[in-house]
């Protein structure tokens, strides 16, 4: 696919009269960027290139149709089906066992997390890698949006992936997205317990035909599962699972809780902390002074 992008590209190129290095001019990028795609020697282009190569070579969107089909190349093989119906679905259904789902997360996130793993090649891999993944979160701004409902172990929170300023972006994000009515969060909690889908992450994809598939991923493989007994079997499963994890409300109280406790950063106290400060405020003589110049507190008297 990449190869055939740049064959689309060159021949685009050719027919609006311009040189590599022009088209790079326009493009605002090297003219050996130019030379890479239509060669298909170098790193995939990015989503925003490829909108401006199809505007300034008038493609007619043909260029921004194809992208997708190239950047799953960047991707492992047993991943690429799942993306093609996740490109469709109506409806996900995600547990995630280990790291926020690739649809919410961050760019930094995402970069900590495809920055590990057997497949990965080199730092242009990464690059693609990353710029793929964010390409995907586009489905949950467009108009044929699918319904989003995530359930994540409380590990995928309190797990400090990229270091704590890293996950407090992410955490905040997922609160973030969580106000969108397409959108659903939960968290399972340890407490829990063991449950059927330990060690692994569950899919369940719904198609606009109503058909299900099912994807299981683990840290180095992945397995589509398409067989309809399969899938149902699976489908409760994941209903089991978001039985026994937190309401929505609650689940959110957690993320927050996380996100002002373990990946706090140095200068904000917790929850805890700073009702301890609060405390000490109203126990110091002459009441209490809010910050930044406002009104003082005043305690009344007992009447003799």
């Amino acid at each position: 696919m990449a190869a055939l992008f740049g064959s689309q590209v060159r021949r685009l190129r050719l027919a609006a009269g311009l040189t590599q290095a022009e088209l790079g001019a326009k493009a605002h990028v090297v003219s050996t960027r130019i030379t890479q795609i239509e060669r298909a020697s170098g790193a995939k282009p990015t989503f925003e290139l490829t909108q401006v190569l199809d505007t300034i070579l008038g493609a007619d969107n043909l260029l921004i149709d194809m992208w997708p089909y190239v950047y799953r190349e960047a991707f492992p093989d047993w991943s690429r089906a799942f993306m093609a119906y996740s490109e469709r679905a109506v409806s996900i259904r995600e547990y995630a066992a280990h790291v926020v789902p690739g649809l919410l997360q961050t760019e930094d996130y995402a970069r900590a997390v495809l920055s590990v793993g057997l497949s990965l090649t080199g730092e242009e891999h990464l690059k693609e890698r990353v710029a793929a993944r964010l390409g995907r979160q586009n489905r949950l701004t467009s108009s044929d949006r699918p319904d989003l409902w995530v359930v994540l172990d409380e590990s995928v929170l309190r797990r400090p992936v990229g270091g704590a300023a890293v996950m407090r972006e992410q955490l905040a994000r997922l609160l973030e997205a969580a106000e969108q009515p397409h959108i659903t969060v939960q968290v399972l909690p340890f407490e829990q317990g063991e449950h059927d889908v330990m060690g692994g992450s569950m899919t369940v994809l719904t198609l606009p035909d109503s058909s299900e598939v099912t994807y299981t991923e683990g840290a180095h493989y992945g397995q589509l599962v398409e067989e309809p007994s399969e899938v149902r079997r699976f489908a409760v499963t994941y209903d089991r699972l978001r039985a026994v994890s937190l309401p929505p409300y609650m689940s959110l109280d957690m993320i927050r809780s996380v996100m002002e406790g373990n990946h706090r950063g140095a200068s904000v106290p917790s929850r805890s902390e700073r009702r301890l400060l609060a405390q000490k405020q109203l126990q110091q003589p002459g009441g209490w002074q809010l910050r930044g110049g406002g009104r003082r507190g005043t305690r009344r008297r007992a009447r003799p």
